[in-house]
């Protein structure tokens, strides 16, 4: 009789274990994980669509506190683009036909501003400058909490989307507060950002 007692203990010790590791949580966890999310950009002219001048990679990791972190990858290789730095943004729509298009910076919440220029430079889609050196390459890597490619308030996959704009000057920041050009002036570049399935 002890012998019975003792199995059905771990029996039902087993069915409540599994309940807590298969139950509801479980079905809760989406098919893909907030840390394997891949967006892409196939940057483009802002004089000439049909040039390819660049590639724009983001990629979702979650840090050890679980705070969603992008690591952002661009790669430019045109003579369109000139030698120096260049400021690079997230804009907030996803469109660059023509560049303006791609409206302001990418900049959501309840006090969003979104003009390049004012509120300079605590947009949600500000990065840093890239350098192009006199080849017509340049490389930026960078990561970024300021944005995410999951569902949430700062998903840059919203209703209509984002894409990447690179400037032709570079940005100052703004030191002096809002000031025509600061942010890096007109757009040379444009990628539509697209998450990869």
């Amino acid at each position: 009789m002890a012998n019975f007692l003792r199995i059905g203990s771990a029996l039902l010790l087993l069915l409540v274990t599994m309940q807590w590791v298969f139950g509801e949580e479980a079905s809760d966890v989406p098919e893909q994980t907030l840390s394997d999310i891949v967006a892409k950009a196939q940057v483009h002219s802002c004089a000439d669509a049909e040039v390819h001048v660049g590639t724009l990679t983001l990629q979702q990791r979650i840090s050890d506190e679980g705070i969603k972190l992008v690591d952002v990858e661009l790669e430019l290789w045109s003579d369109s683009i000139e030698a120096g730095k260049h400021a690079v943004h997230i804009h907030e729509t996803a469109n660059c036909t023509p560049c303006s298009a791609a409206k302001g910076h990418f900049d959501p919440g309840p006090h969003s501003n979104t003009s390049p220029d004012g509120n300079h430079p605590f947009h949600m889609g500000d990065l840093p400058n890239i350098e192009v050196d006199e080849n017509h390459q340049g490389s930026l890597r960078t990561t970024t909490s300021r944005i995410t490619l999951s569902d949430g308030p700062l998903s840059i996959f919203d209703s209509d989307g984002s894409a990447v704009i690179v400037h032709v000057d570079a940005d100052t920041y703004c030191p002096e507060g809002e000031e025509a050009g600061c942010a890096g002036g007109a757009r040379a570049a444009c990628g539509v950002i697209q998450r990869v399935e």
